[in-house]
């Protein structure tokens, strides 16, 4: 179902508008806000950010205790929230974020979502990939792959936010991530013991079974409540050790 787009009364601003291999990305400013639409598609904007939040919280939560500095990815930078909030808490490691969006990278380092992100981006734990998702999931499973990619390595935690969820993906290749191989990808990207975290505009009985289809273990929603319509989730599966 789609996202309700924010309701204020400000007419929206297009800030920046570029057309890119996987169509238009568009930052738009409603009032104090910032919203980012990708091909028509509503994604996200800075008025809340609580379960963006959430996925990174709740995948270091369900961490074993005691494994030092865990090493975090981030797919989708979006808005920034969540890797504001991983760059906020000492015990993370590492934090890889993968962006497919050069326009969405340039927000942030040099435009009005710096805001949100400038002092996450300049943590030296901090390191943000210019590539797609799907491509970098796969790149340890099919051990093809070469440059920052492959060097990046394993994560003890994948939290990934780069569509309005499971079964609403932004572009038809996405799709694939949710399914039977792109779940093994991400298996094969966690280290023993990791979590998989993934942000749902709604939760999704359906993606729960193909998680454990999958051969994830301890798979379970968090919702949280939003202003109108069905709560945001965050789908948790653990790779077993």
């Amino acid at each position: 179902m789609p996202l309700p787009m924010p309701a204020e009364d400000t007419a929206p601003v297009v800030v920046d508008r570029r057309d890119g291999p996987y169509g238009e990305v568009v930052l738009r400013q409603r009032g104090e806000h910032f919203e980012i639409i990708a091909n028509g598609c509503f994604l996200m904007d800075t008025s809340d950010g609580r379960s963006e939040r959430l996925l990174i919280d709740a995948a270091l939560a369900a961490l074993p205790d005691g494994r030092p500095s865990p090493s975090v990815l981030i797919g989708g930078l979006g808005v920034g929230f969540s890797l504001a909030r991983a760059a906020a808490d000492p015990r993370w490691g590492r934090i890889v974020v993968v962006e497919r969006e050069q326009a969405v990278i340039d927000w942030h380092r040099n435009g009005p979502l710096s805001r949100i992100s400038a002092d996450a981006l300049a943590d030296p734990r901090t390191d943000v990939l210019h590539t797609d998702l799907v491509t970098y999931v796969r790149a340890a499973q099919e051990g093809a792959a070469s440059g920052p990619v492959q060097a990046s390595g394993n994560h003890d935690a994948l939290c990934l936010d780069i569509d309005n969820g499971p079964d609403w993906t932004v572009t038809e290749d996405n799709e694939s991530l949710y399914g039977p191989a792109g779940l093994a990808a991400c298996r094969a990207r966690l280290t023993p013991g990791g979590v998989l975290a993934v942000w749902s505009a709604q939760p999704s009985a359906v993606f729960e079974e193909a998680l454990r289809n999958a051969g994830f273990i301890e798979v379970r929603t968090q919702e949280i409540a939003v202003a109108r319509g069905v709560p945001d989730v965050v789908h948790l599966a653990v790779r077993p050790a």
